[in-house]
């Protein structure tokens, strides 16, 4: 296991070792569990998304990127980009792959690292999910990470995560749309093969929008969070888990609602090709939880094992790098 010089109150390997980790159970669903999920996916289908993308913004690494806005369950209106190949327009150019890119508790100010994709001849739209900085912002939706993460918990049918899983739902709605060649044209000809990459946040809002949308053929999940709740009750951090672990303790009967945004049990009705990539070491997102997420996949699943989230080390540069070249290699043998 590493040892990390840190300043933390508390062991951010929460004194497990890989065997430990590997061996951490998923939740049990609640009997109506994938009844939930499923009517959840069905409304989100049924939006019109009526995307609309607009100037280039940037241009880098054989891809262009534009702003985009789609619409997304409750008419709210979700704003990203939509990265292109550089040498066609959306209506013709000639993409081959494409991708839905969430981004961790926080938000996002820009495409940042996703760009470039896993695989050449790509594209991808990376929503900025409701309440989230910088293109997420909504009126009564707060955009800090421990703020947001208790809006409407009182409620299955109100909380947040719900809504901003259907933003994901959504935009790959809004992408299919964009890019016609993505199902084999205009018409439609063949099912959608689409690739999924999620982070921290946007791993545990991932592990729970993927069983239930046979749009997905494979995904990566990095660091994932929300993995085994009442384990993660019991596990100081320095996310946003915090927050609802505080929460818990004033409203206990709140875990009646978290049993159905576990992302560990989500994942036991995950059967896509799944490359998770949880750490050894985080503050912020205790690894007993991401490795839950991992453990519980019900398909096809590969480990890579990081040594620290969450956390700027000596070796971060080199993680990022075999990571990168790992995703590679898994949409290469994964995705058509």
């Amino acid at each position: 296991m590493p040892a990390f010089s840190h300043d933390f109150p508390f062991d951010p390997a929460y004194g497990h070792t890989l065997d430990d980790l590997l061996a951490v159970p998923a939740p049990p669903a609640p009997a109506d569990f994938a009844a939930f999920w499923r009517a959840r996916h069905e409304a989100a289908r049924a939006v019109p998304t009526a995307p609309v993308v607009g100037p280039v913004e940037e241009v880098r690494d054989g891809v262009r990127v534009h702003g985009v806005t789609y619409t997304s369950v409750g008419g709210v209106r979700v704003g990203g980009w939509l990265v292109l190949p550089d040498d066609g327009p959306v209506e013709h150019g000639p993409v081959e792959h494409g991708f839905v890119v969430g981004h961790g508790y926080g938000g996002r100010d820009e495409p940042g690292p996703d760009v470039p994709l896993p695989l050449p001849r790509s594209a991808a739209l990376l929503p900025c999910v409701r309440g989230m900085e910088t293109r997420g912002r909504r009126p009564g939706i707060p955009s800090r990470a421990d703020e947001h993460v208790l809006h409407g918990i009182g409620s299955r049918d109100t909380y947040v995560l719900a809504d901003c899983v259907a933003d994901l739902w959504c935009a790959a709605s809004a992408l299919l749309e964009l890019v016609p060649g993505l199902t084999g044209g205009d018409g439609g000809e063949r099912q959608p093969s689409l690739g999924y990459l999620g982070e921290s946040f946007g791993g545990g809002l991932g592990a729970l929008a993927l069983p239930w949308d046979d749009r997905f053929a494979a995904a990566q999940l990095t660091v994932p969070t929300f993995g085994n709740h009442p384990l993660r009750l019991t596990l100081p951090c320095v996310g946003s888990g915090e927050a609802v672990r505080a929460y818990h303790r004033e409203h206990p009967e709140v875990t009646g609602v978290l049993r159905y945004f576990d992302a560990a049990t989500a994942a036991t009705y995950l059967r896509v090709p799944t490359l998770t990539a949880p750490a050894l070491f985080d503050p912020s997102v205790p690894p007993p939880g991401q490795f839950a997420v991992h453990n519980a996949i019900a398909g096809p699943r590969e480990l890579h094992v990081l040594e620290a989230g969450h956390f700027a080390y000596e070796g971060t540069e080199r993680e990022t790098k075999a990571l990168r070249d790992a995703r590679e290699r898994f949409f290469a043998e994964h995705l058509d």
